[in-house]
Formats: C-alpha cells, sequence, structure tokens
C-alpha cells in the first residue's frame, strides 16, 4: 500500500480523534447539571471507550476521553476542579473501573465508576425543578 494510501486509510480515524478532542473542550455542560446518578449530580460524564466505540452510540450528556488517555485529557475540562464528582463509564466496566484509578490516584476522590453503559443509563435520573 502506498503512503498516500495509508494516510487515506487513517483519515477518519483522524478525524474522528479531532472531533472527539474537540468536543470534550466545547461540549460540557449544562446537561450534566440536569441528571443524577444515585442522587449525585456529576460535572461531568466521562466515556472512556474508544472514539469509534463512542461514535456508535454514547450517553448523550458524556464526553469521550479514552482510557489511555484519561490521565492527561482530564485536564482539558477547565470547569473540573479536583472535588467534582466525575461519572466514569465504557462498554462492559472493566475500563471504568481502572480509569477510577487512574483519577483517584492523580487526586479526583469524587470519581465514580458506573461500569457499563447500559447499567449507567438505567441509573440516570432526569433532575426536576432541582430536586434528583
Amino acid at each position: 500500500m502506498s503512503p498516500s494510501n495509508k494516510i487515506k486509510n487513517l483519515l477518519p480515524v483522524i478525524l474522528l480523534t479531532a472531533l472527539t478532542a474537540l468536543t470534550a473542550l466545547t461540549a460540557l455542560p449544562a446537561h450534566t447539571q440536569q441528571v443524577s446518578y444515585d442522587g449525585v449530580k456529576p460535572a461531568v460524564i466521562i466515556d472512556v471507550r474508544t472514539p469509534a466505540e463512542f461514535a456508535t452510540g454514547h450517553i448523550p450528556q458524556a464526553v469521550n476521553i479514552p482510557l489511555d488517555r484519561i490521565s492527561t485529557d482530564i485536564y482539558i475540562l477547565k470547569h473540573l476542579d479536583r472535588q467534582s464528582p466525575i461519572l466514569l463509564y465504557c462498554r462492559s466496566g472493566r475500563r471504568s473501573a481502572q480509569a477510577r484509578e487512574i483519577l483517584m490516584r492523580q487526586g479526583f476522590p469524587m470519581a465514580i465508576d458506573g461500569g457499563d453503559i447500559k447499567a449507567v443509563a438505567k441509573r440516570l435520573k432526569t433532575c426536576n425543578n432541582k430536586l434528583c
């Protein structure tokens, strides 16, 4: 395969990664202030799956920060302080547990392992009239 064909094949992946990063920077959120998870209003909901998995479907309020970038890209979220509740999820719960451990070691004590995407979706509640 020629170098130009390799680049053409990688272009969708590169664009998806750039779009995901842009979403993390700009799509933060009033939406996450309007939901609760087990009585906690998360400051941010983070999907730690790959950008390709995220593109196939995700919780609407979620920001995609893949597990392999969580330790560095968490700082992209400028509104987030270390005491903010952070809800994490993935496909099966394994990566969200790993992400929680990483964030806890980095001084984010309010990181919550939500487990798999289906479990999180079921347990999220929309807040009405400031009550959750």
